[in-house]
Formats: C-alpha cells, structure tokens, sequence
C-alpha cells in the first residue's frame, strides 16, 4: 500500500509539471504572435511608403496627358536639360542610334517569360521614350520611386522593370555611339592641343594635359562582414564606392577606373592610369593632382605633378624661389578643373548623392559608367565644353548655392526634398494627387 501510494503520487506531479510546461509554452507563443503583430503594425506606422502607389491613385494611361508626356512633348531645351540632363537633339539622337530598335525589337526581362520571344509593344506602358525618358529621369535625379510613378504613372514592379532594362539598352548605345567615348589621348597632337589650351591660362604649364583625382561615393553597409570590411574607407570613417577620373581641359572623361571597394587606397585603383601613362603618353607631357593623390612608381616619375605640400623646403636663391611658387600657383589653380569634373558629375547625376547599392555590383559598375559616358555626351552634344564657365552655370541655376557648397553634410531626405527634377515635376503631381 505505501509503494502503491508512492507511485501514484509521483504520476500526479509529473503530470502537474507537463501541464505547467504546455500552459507556459503556450503562453510563450501568444506573447511571441503579439509581439510581432505589435512589430509589423509599428513597422507600417512608420514607413507607410511600404504601400505605394496603386493603378487606382495613378493616372489610367501612361501613354497619355502624364506629366511626362507633357515635358516630352514641349521639345523645350531647359526642361529636358533641368530634368534629364541633355537637350531635345541629344535625346532624340540617343533613341535613333540603338535605343529605339533595341526597345522596340527585344522583349523584357521577366522571370515567367521567354527572354529570347518577341516584343510585345502594344502591351508595353511605354514606347522608347517613354523608358529613355524614365532612366534619365531616374540617374539625374535624388526622388523616390513613388515620385516616379506619378510623373509616368506605372506602378512600382513596372517602374522597376523598365528602368533596370532601360539602363542596360542605354549603357549598349553609349558605348557604340562616339561623343559617349572613353578614350586616352591618342597622339603627340592631340596632347599638344590639350596643353595648348591649358597654357593660355597657366603659361607656366607646359606638359600638362589635363588632371586626375579619386571619388568616393557613399554606399549602403552590407550584412556581410567580409563585403563590409572591403567597402569601409578608414580616411572618410565610412562605407564608399571608390573611383579614379582623368578629365581633360575640354571638359572630357579621358580615362575612369570605377566601381572599386572603399577600402582599396588610391594607388592600387590608379593603376592602369599608371598603365596609360607609362605605355600609352608622349614623352613630357603629365596629368595634374592634389598633393594627397599617389604619383605611382618611379617608372613614372614625373607623369604626374602636384602642388607644393605644406612647409616644403624652398630654394634659397629669391628669383629660383618666385619661379617655384609661380608654377606651383599655377598647378594649384589647374588641379581645381578635377573638383569641377567631380562636382560636374555628382550635380548631374542626383542618384550618386544617395548610397549605392551594395548588394548588386553589376548594377552599380552599369549605373557609374552610363553616368560617366553621359558625362562626356553632354559635353560633345549639348555644346559643353568648358566646365567651370559653361557647365556648372547651367546647373547652378537648377539647384540651391547651399547644396553646391555644403552637400556632402545634407541630409538625404533634405537632397530628396530640394531635388531639381522633383521641383520641376512638383506642380504636375500636385495636380495627379
């Protein structure tokens, strides 16, 4: 009798104790399924642009009375150039060398669709000017894509679609087509004429063709630390895309390495600079830097030039000592031409004032070179050829001084909201809203 009662005892407790354990665990998962409702429904609260646009808030036809098809049909020069960059003849000369056919002949890129079947157009919501129109917009400007979707009235999965496809076709042309041409000096004559140019401003420059710096574009930390670690730039405290650009005195791109980690220092990216320069350059001539960019190896000595660093030892002789800093007044003054060409760039292009994305690099190397082959095609179509007198007016009179002097320190809602694309859309989505 006591071992009976014994063992019946101990049954009621473990039977007690499984019972608590079975009540806590489903406790646990009520606490745990109102916590994450809680989560998503905060989530939401905070980030409502998570909804989008829908075809019902948008416009019915994106062929018809958009706000883009009204800035298309204008053919005015200042507002194609305010909000893509280039004027009516350089875009239109864009969609008939390649980007009309390209469009018009192959089909999009779709996961539940045959990639090498016929174009459908008339079930396309834009013609070829319509996606020229969509990536330009895009590149030159900082908008979100919800702004996108009212000035082309599509919605989010077709805005991203067409502008991921447009931007491949576009890079397509810009490499056929010449005034988008990436090309090193090719002889004596041209170098001459280039230092020619540089001469009648700095006569002390004899050999210089032009000048070279690094850019570091702000891009987004990746969740993988080797990635992280590779785009981290100890110098700026941040992650960064890095780049290196030779520009001439004409305002041309000669030369752009892009698309390198954060991380890399300047000499490793500069290298085939290094490369063109030793094989590819005349002798006496030389590209023009800061004192901080690398000069490379000794093999190159001399190729490129910088001015004087702080408390540089200067020749005694006081005639020797004037020639010194007249030249080195000279190389400072030329070296700026690079900040014009960089700030050229990132002005243009308000898509480089946000953070890269650092989880697809193809799209990012795509993205950098058709912004600097656009560099250059504006420079030869548009009637740009002098960056700091000609160029950099035009979009000075786009945008706020504040944002010229001090962008690095806006904060990126700030550049969203002064966007010079966005102001120029802005009584026409008021209008769709």
């Amino acid at each position: 009798m006591p071992l009976a009662s014994l063992a019946y005892d101990d049954t009621s407790e473990e039977e007690e104790d499984s019972e608590y354990e079975r009540i806590a665990l489903a406790g646990l998962a009520v606490a745990f399924a109102c916590a994450e409702e809680a989560r998503i429904s905060r989530a939401e609260r905070r980030q409502p642009g998570r909804h989008h646009l829908r075809r019902p808030q948008l416009l019915p036809n994106p062929r018809s009375n958009t706000p883009w098809q009204a800035l298309y049909e204008s053919r005015d020069d200042r507002a194609y150039i305010t909000t893509m960059g280039i004027n009516v003849d350089t875009f239109h000369y864009i969609l008939n060398h390649g980007f009309a056919h390209e469009w018009n002949h192959n089909a999009i890129p779709r996961s539940d669709t045959n990639p090498d079947g016929l174009a459908r157009l008339g079930r396309r919501s834009l013609d070829a000017a319509g996606a020229l129109g969509l990536v330009y917009h895009y590149l030159s400007s900082a908008m979100p894509d919800d702004a996108l979707q009212q000035i082309f009235a599509l919605v989010p999965s077709t805005i991203s679609r067409y502008r991921s496809w447009a931007l491949k076709l576009l890079l397509q042309v810009l490499r056929r087509i010449p005034p988008s041409r990436i090309v090193w000096w090719k002889d004596e004559e041209e170098c001459a004429e280039d230092n020619a140019l540089i001469r009648a401003r700095h006569p002390l420059l004899t050999g210089a063709i032009g000048s070279v710096d690094g850019l570091n574009l702000l891009t987004a930390v990746s969740d993988d630390p080797e990635i992280e670690n590779a785009s981290y730039n100890g110098w700026l405290h941040g992650h960064y895309t890095s780049c290196v650009l030779v520009f001439s005195p004409r305002g041309m791109i000669k030369e752009a390495v892009l698309n390198a980690p954060g991380s890399w220092h300047d000499a490793k990216i500069a290298r085939p600079v290094y490369e063109l320069l030793h094989h590819h350059t005349p002798d006496g001539y030389y590209l023009v830097a800061d004192t901080a960019f690398p000069r490379g190896t000794r093999s190159i000595a001399g190729r490129i030039q910088a001015p004087l660093k702080a408390n540089a030892a200067l020749p005694l002789d006081a005639v020797e000592r004037e020639g010194l800093l007249a030249r080195n007044r000279q190389l400072l003054s030329y070296r700026q031409t690079a900040e014009w060409g960089m700030r050229q760039l990132r002005a243009g292009f308000g898509r480089l004032r946000l953070p890269l994305d650092i989880n697809d690099a193809d799209g990012r190397s795509e993205l950098l070179e058709v912004c600097v082959r656009s560099v250059n095609l504006r420079a030869e179509r548009v009637g740009i050829s002098e960056i700091r007198n000609v160029y950099m007016r035009i979009w000075e009179e786009a945008e706020d001084a504040d944002i010229w002097n001090d962008f690095e320190n806006v904060l990126f809602g700030e550049i969203r909201r002064r966007d010079r694309v966005s102001r120029f859309h802005r009584v026409a989505q008021e209008q769709v809203v």
